[in-house]
């Protein structure tokens, strides 16, 4: 039996007590709580060794999307500035001419030139010298320049299609060196010799990405530039390449139709220059049936001729404003 000083003391102590457990087992089982279900939510998100495998691989993946992505813009932004040689373009032209063949030709064109002044004009030795430098310089190299944009037109035109037989032959299961010899035998010019070219580079030995930039090289135009982006990125980083291909050719029809758009929408504008350029040349040419000596002054006096002068180099000013302004780059 307690006396009755030490109940009271007995009871607090006791309550106390009851009080610290339960505060302890509270704070306990919310505690084991907590942590279970910490690890019940690790548990359940953890899909096994290959999801951080893939998850590894995703990110490596991208990392060498990234990478490879700079150095083909650094490669770009390298040879941005620099202006193809003349054996470059001749090549480009599928002209088989050498340096000197091309100076032969520049020597030709200028003395026509020159005797086309001097008799047909007859303009007096000295300009006609200057007429004849002139055509030496220019026509040759109007000429290459004519033959080169031809072919890249042809080349833009052909192209896509060779894309889409890549495409088909590597869902059939077949390999990227089979498509190519498919395109470089059965594709029409320019694209099939473009095409033969990177096969004989790769029977060299060389990497078929290192073999495709060659080929944007060759062919600078901006769906062939695409087209070594996408098989240098699926060589170093893998991926889907018939994916990536069907993408690139529905692009270059876009492009396409984009082309055929713009040009439907300038042909009005362009009408309107021809007209604008045309109408001096041709209300001259009347004037000359109607009135022959009120025209003839401005070819036989100097005042004349420089009047003549001066109008023919603001007219050129115009034409190359007006050709700048109807011709749309995208």
């Amino acid at each position: 039996m307690l006396s009755p000083e030490l109940v009271p003391l007995f009871v607090a102590l006791l309550a106390a007590v009851s009080v610290g457990g339960i505060a302890i087992s509270m704070l306990y089982a919310r505690a084991g709580r907590s942590e279970a279900d910490r690890r019940l939510a690790a548990i359940a998100a953890w899909d096994g060794p290959m999801a951080g495998a893939a998850a590894f691989e995703d990110g490596g993946r991208k990392r060498s999307i990234e990478t490879t992505l700079r150095n083909l813009e650094e490669q770009q932004k390298a040879k941005k500035g620099v202006k193809p040689s003349l054996t470059t373009r001749m090549r480009q032209a599928d002209l088989s001419w050498s340096k000197k063949t091309y100076f032969v030709a520049c020597l030709v064109a200028s003395g026509v030139s020159f005797m086309v002044a001097l008799t047909i004009f007859g303009v007096s030795p000295l300009p006609a010298m200057g007429f004849g430098l002139a055509g030496g310089l220019l026509l040759p190299h109007l000429y290459v320049n004519r033959r080169r944009t031809n072919r890249f037109k042809s080349f833009d035109a052909e192209f896509p299609n060779a894309v889409d037989v890549i495409v088909r032959g590597v869902k059939a299961g077949l390999p990227v060196v089979d498509c190519l010899r498919i395109i470089a035998t059965e594709a029409k010019e320019p694209v099939r010799s473009e095409f033969r070219a990177i096969l004989d580079d790769q029977t060299l030995g060389m990497p078929i990405d290192q073999a495709v930039q060659r080929f944007a090289e060759r062919i600078p135009v901006a769906a062939a530039n695409f087209f070594a982006i996408v098989i240098a990125l699926q060589s170093r980083s893998g991926g889907s390449l018939s994916e990536a291909l069907g993408n690139l050719s529905r692009v270059l029809r876009e492009r396409k139709k984009m082309d055929g758009k713009i040009r439907a929408m300038s042909s009005e504008a362009k009408a309107s220059a021809g007209i604008i350029g045309s109408l001096p040349v041709v209300v001259t040419c009347l004037l000359y049936l109607s009135a022959p000596d009120y025209i003839t002054l401005l070819f036989t006096t100097l005042i004349g001729k420089l009047v003549l002068a001066a109008a023919a180099i603001w007219m050129g000013f115009g034409v190359l404003m007006m050709r700048k302004m109807i011709n749309f780059d995208f």
